[in-house]
């Protein structure tokens, strides 16, 4: 801690005080926060793992009470468990379909979405109180500060978003007003989807960004040449473009994703298990995609847009669209960029070549997953190599991202001391 000497007069008395100058933020986050956040992704990631399995065993419904801090602890005795059960028994769920499991049955459901939310709860600790103490020890640049609180804003709203997509299933009126099966809503189910995608990409996101800024300063002790060089290429007006085309990539590559939530919703992968026909031809016919049966309005002026997002041929049509649009752009991405190596970061590059793997293996699996009629290992596999997908795609953009001016300066800094 520095200190520094303030001189105050008193009647006509100087008297010197030490004074501690506070300690300030600094312009580039410790190393260690990015670790901390790599982890934290890590755990996202696994959460959305977990979720696709709750899902595909059909135990989302089994707790039907949101208890923040005492649903935490499981039933610990025979009448604890009696009483879940009996709470149940009184959900559509099980009025409908499930009346027949037994309370065995009936614990394996619940501990499959109470394991999901123990561990969604585990994340809100794991991420809340690191970010305190690096905030405290002032281990983090003022950008990130704010950053910080946008993303535990989001946790916390993404546990509301979890329990206000349960609700839709254990509402019998809107079971009534949706004419569906107890289920939940594919519109609340691809929402909770997409906040923890976001959730993933910004934690995964301010990891690369703190980690390339660390690496960049130690380099530039090592490898002053190298590192001028990649600040070079990084602050090119050439890469302008294959960053709009990166963005893009990441986009197009998140609503393929959201419509596979969609499709998850609606059970639309249990119907045309053919690829790439569906049925005898490659599209249905018309009428069945555009079916009077979704309109809910007299004039059907509603029809485009319900049949778009609630008829199930529809909807896996819509995401069989986007995943091959996906895989393309993809593709003719890394064809493209093979012109522009020399300007392009090899680290980018790299990225690039590993998202062309990438996107194979998801077309694989979702092909696979469509004509083995959604086994859950497959669709597991699904859910996660989207994800995968979607991380590498964010290090791509991350990998062509300009070092911010502030952490340039202390980069430039390092390398004026080097030579």
């Amino acid at each position: 801690m520095f200190k520094s000497k303030l001189y105050f007069t008193a009647a006509g008395n100087s008297t010197p005080l030490t004074t501690k100058i506070p300690k300030q933020f600094p312009a580039i986050s410790n190393k260690g926060v990015s670790y901390w956040l790599f982890g934290t992704s890590t755990l996202v990631f696994g959460i959305v793992v977990l979720g696709g399995l709750t899902r595909l065993t059909e135990s989302g419904l089994s707790i039907t009470e949101w208890k923040p801090i005492t649903g935490a602890i499981p039933p610990l005795n025979q009448a604890d468990w009696e009483s879940e059960f009996i709470k149940y028994k009184d959900s559509p769920e099980f009025k409908q379909l499930n009346s027949h499991i037994t309370l065995d049955e009936f614990k394996f459901i619940f501990y499959m979405e109470w394991s999901h939310r123990l561990v969604g709860r585990c994340i809100g600790m794991f991420f809340i109180l690191p970010a305190i103490y690096f905030w405290s020890s002032k281990k983090i640049s003022p950008h990130m500060r704010y950053r910080l609180v946008g993303l535990t804003a989001l946790l916390g709203l993404q546990g509301a978003i979890g329990w206000w997509m349960v609700k839709s299933g254990l509402d019998e009126q809107q079971l009534m007003e949706r004419q569906s099966k107890p289920t939940v809503s594919q519109y609340r189910l691809t929402t909770h989807l997409a906040a923890a995608f976001v959730m993933y990409l910004g934690v995964l996101w301010s990891g690369f960004e703190i980690l390339t800024e660390n690496k960049l300063l130690s380099q530039a002790k090592v490898d002053p040449e190298y590192v001028k060089t990649l600040l070079s290429k990084l602050g090119s007006p050439k890469l302008n473009g294959i960053r709009t085309m990166a963005w893009a990539l990441l986009t197009l590559t998140f609503f393929t994703a959201m419509s596979g939530g969609m499709v998850a919703g609606l059970d639309a992968g249990l119907i045309y298990n053919t690829f790439p026909h569906m049925g005898d031809d490659y599209l249905p016919s018309y009428n069945e995609l555009m079916s009077d049966t979704f309109a809910r309005k007299e004039d059907h002026s509603d029809l485009f847009w319900r049949n778009i997002f609630e008829n199930p041929t529809t909807v896996q049509l819509v995401h069989r669209i986007m995943a091959t649009s996906t895989f393309f752009a993809v593709l003719a991405a890394h064809t493209y960029s093979l012109k522009y190596r020399t300007i392009i970061p090899r680290p980018a590059m790299r990225a690039l070549g590993g998202m062309m793997g990438l996107v194979t293996l998801q077309a694989t699996l979702g092909i696979s997953t469509l004509i083995y009629l959604v086994p859950i290992p497959l669709a597991a596999l699904h859910q996660a190599g989207a994800l995968a997908l979607l991380t590498g795609c964010l290090s791509f953009c991350a990998r062509l991202k300009r070092v911010r001016p502030q952490a340039a300066n202390q980069i430039l800094k390092a390398l004026k001391n080097t030579t």
